[in-house]
């Protein structure tokens, strides 16, 4: 009994001696993430009676009518794979005062992310042969919670407001390469929106 104690004791401080003799120096690991392959981009038409715009939204995405009421359209633009989403709202308007109104509640809902948000990039979209005029807004950010968004109008009866989101814990190094490639698609869906006559 006394020579297992004496063995194990001896194995033991040899185990202890040569850690302790060690010439290598750890250093913790950087944080790593995953390497997120995305896919080519390639788009199809959307259009629908119920709405009075057309545009253009990737293949590898979902859309579906959240809320189909006479006043408002709610158009979810779902990435399952990414855990993504581009929310539009679609409304007709009815006077000049609605179009203002509609401009400022959009302005009021992108000021609830400037608190997170280390910058602001706004650019003004203009396609008059269209007759799609817009702003831009791309929020930077370790924390924020939608990076990008959206309206645009004719100036006369059509209104429509875009945010992207990305349903997970933000963390910017992580999900950059997912977050430019959805406001790439949102900016797409922007340049492609058409107002039907």
């Amino acid at each position: 009994m006394k020579t297992n104690i004496f063995t194990i004791s001896a194995i033991l401080l040899l185990f202890a001696v040569v850690a302790c003799n060690s010439e290598q120096t750890y250093a913790p690991k950087p944080t790593t993430y995953y390497r997120i392959t995305l896919p080519e981009k390639s788009y199809q038409t959307y259009d629908t009676a119920a709405l009075g715009i057309t545009f253009e939204y990737p293949t590898n995405a979902v859309v579906s009518m959240k809320k189909d009421l006479p006043s408002v359209k709610w158009i979810d633009i779902s990435y399952p794979e990414y855990n993504g989403v581009i929310f539009l709202s679609y409304k007709k308007l009815k006077t000049p005062a609605a179009l203002a109104m509609e401009v400022d509640t959009a302005y009021q809902l992108l000021k609830i992310h400037f608190q997170k948000a280390s910058g602001v990039e706004e650019q003004a979209y203009n396609n008059p042969e269209e007759r799609v005029f817009a702003n831009t807004y791309r929020l930077k950010g370790q924390q924020v919670a939608s990076t990008f968004q959206f309206w645009a109008t004719d100036s006369v009866r059509n209104f429509v407001r875009g945010a992207m989101y990305i349903n997970n814990t933000p963390n910017y190094d992580s999900l950059e390469p997912v977050i430019n490639y959805i406001q790439d698609d949102a900016r797409h869906i922007l340049e492609t929106l058409r107002w039907k006559k």
